[in-house]
């Protein structure tokens, strides 16, 4: 699986099956990307990023990878774990993965609707997801 950011400065190949694609709904992936933010998770060393990121720490525990020339936001990491989400919407071409949960559906805008039949959690314990 490859992805890359909107200008194509930097792209990435996932060298793993990617775990527990999920789509957050919090307060701070709606405010970087407008909306919500699906991503799935890797082992860091599984992978392989090509070009300059910028990392925002968004959190005390977490932080945020994105394109320094387009601004495109491709990642996700927490600080205590050796694994990285990377952006479902980010992949270039089919994923080949389904939705495994709605989290963090308290802060969930009031302006769109969720039809689909995947768990939803108000607020979720799983640290990988604050």
């Amino acid at each position: 699986m490859k992805g890359s950011c909107l200008c194509n400065a930097v792209s990435y190949e996932v060298n793993d099956s990617p775990k527990n694609p999920t789509c957050c709904h919090c307060i701070q992936c709606r405010k970087q990307s407008g909306h919500s933010w699906a991503g799935a998770h890797v082992p860091d060393s599984k992978l392989v990023i090509d070009g300059e990121v910028r990392w925002y720490a968004s959190s005390e525990k977490a932080k945020r990878g994105f394109c320094p020339n387009c601004g495109s936001v491709l990642f996700w990491k927490h600080d205590d774990e050796e694994s990285m989400s990377f952006s479902l919407g980010s992949v270039d071409g089919d994923t080949g993965l389904k939705l495994e949960q709605h989290i963090f559906m308290a802060y969930k805008g009031d302006y769109y609707d969720i039809v689909d039949d995947v768990p939803r959690y108000d607020i979720v314990k799983y640290d990988s997801q604050e």
